[in-house]
């Protein structure tokens, strides 16, 4: 908790709108979504709703930020991991990219509440810059993997998207929902065990075998 003091340079309105971002990823890795409000988030600041409001007008805005963020952490990841001339084989691609993508289900997870819900409640202008800066990766990428894989430019993005849905929707049978839980139980089915790496593996594998030339 941080007692609330004004930003009055641009430095100073950075900062604490990163304060924001963490108590909002804080919360969302400890709460369902539903229950993360600009209440709870000012209250974990220590700030008041209306000094919050400096910053930002709704709960998606914060999301929106976030979910920028950490697309740029799992996009950076993987160039680094993937660097130009590597000579990685399709299946190292597929092993290398399946262990980002482990790493970096936050992304994932914002992504199975980015078009129905983040996307829905923020300006136009939020929304605009977000998209910019995710296909300025996806442009990125269209020159570097087919420089390691066998693929065409132009189907580099369709691969990019399979795998993020596939990840999404994968990532969501991963994350322990205590009420799906309790709902299996009452009628004695187990919850099926998920091994996210190997099945992201095994996808993005068949993946990058169905685009090659």
């Amino acid at each position: 908790m941080s007692e609330f003091i004004r930003a009055r340079s641009d430095e100073q309105k950075a900062q604490r709108l990163a304060e924001v971002k963490a108590v909002a990823r804080h919360q969302f890795d400890t709460r369902p979504y539903h229950e993360i409000t600009l209440t709870t988030i000012a209250d974990e600041l220590g700030w008041s709703r209306a000094n919050l409001y400096k910053y930002v007008s709704t709960k998606e805005e914060i999301f929106l930020l976030l979910a920028g963020d950490t697309c740029a952490e799992y996009f950076d990841a993987l160039f680094a991991a993937l660097p130009e001339g590597c000579g990685f084989s399709a299946a190292t691609v597929a092993e290398v990219w399946a262990g980002i993508a482990n790493a970096h289900q936050e992304y994932f997870r914002l992504g199975d509440l980015l078009s129905t819900i983040i996307e829905t409640n923020v300006t136009v202008e939020r929304l605009a810059d977000f998209k910019q800066g995710y296909y300025r990766y996806v442009d990125a990428m269209a020159e570097r993997l087919p420089r390691i894989l066998d693929i065409e430019p132009r189907d580099v993005e369709h691969l990019l998207l399979a795998v993020y849905y596939h990840a999404t929707g994968l990532v969501s049978g991963c994350w322990k929902n205590p009420l799906i839980a309790q709902a299996l139980e009452q009628i004695g089915r187990p919850r099926p065990e998920i091994d996210f790496r190997a099945e992201m593996r095994e996808f993005i594998g068949m993946c990058i075998e169905h685009y090659a030339k």
